[in-house]
């Protein structure tokens, strides 16, 4: 009997493959031929899995977006003690990818999110990885402002400003997250110099 074969682990296994040579050679460097020796299947299997090298990027692109979106959520899942404003520090942070296990995850991301500049499709899937972000991080924003008494009538009460709008600042915080990652990889920043720059921010947002 022939062995059936999983065609999403092969997927899967692929798409690692693609990380690990975009991480030692950039994204041109990546060819078909090379991508079925890493992920130890025939060329034949890659081209079954994938129709052409575009489709096998924008999968792995989003496969690692999931990785990134997964360990989120797991930050996400709030106990009775964490407060929205902490799960957001958690979130951004792992957006961040400041960790040194995650070191290459981020150098991979950003050589897509390169090359996204000039290919509409990865452009979308880039996109639609940050619209998801960005709808998370305000709603936490939005949850930490009325943990901490930030309606308009609190506000008008302690002589505070405004309520923020949770979407503009999830958009900033999503921009400073990104903006890290990048800065922490050439070396212009420590990642804990990283995490002091994400922390203040944070509080003060927090503050507001």
């Amino acid at each position: 009997m022939p062995r059936q074969v999983d065609h999403a682990d092969r997927r899967r296994r692929i798409a690692d493959a693609v990380c690990e040579l975009a991480d030692e050679r950039g994204l041109e460097g990546v060819t078909l031929r090379d991508v079925a020796a890493r992920a130890e299947v025939s060329m034949g299997a890659v081209q079954r899995c994938f129709r052409t090298k575009e489709e096998m990027l924008v999968f792995a692109l989003g496969h690692i977006g999931e990785r990134i979106g997964a360990r989120v959520r797991a930050r996400l899942v709030r106990s009775p003690a964490q407060s929205a404003g902490t799960a957001l520090g958690h979130a951004a942070t792992e957006v961040a990818l400041l960790r040194e296990e995650h070191r290459a995850e981020a150098r991979v991301w950003l050589a897509f999110v390169a090359q996204a500049a000039v290919s509409e499709v990865l452009a979308r899937t880039v996109q639609a990885n940050y619209t998801a972000l960005t709808e998370s991080f305000a709603r936490l924003i939005e949850e930490a402002g009325a943990d901490t008494g930030g309606a308009a009538e609190a506000g008008a009460d302690t002589g505070r400003a405004a309520p923020l709008d949770p979407r503009r600042e999830a958009r900033a915080l999503l921009a400073l997250a990104d903006g890290l990652t990048t800065h922490v990889l050439i070396g212009h920043l420590t990642p804990r110099q990283a995490r002091d720059v994400l922390h203040t921010h944070l509080a003060r947002l927090l503050s507001q």
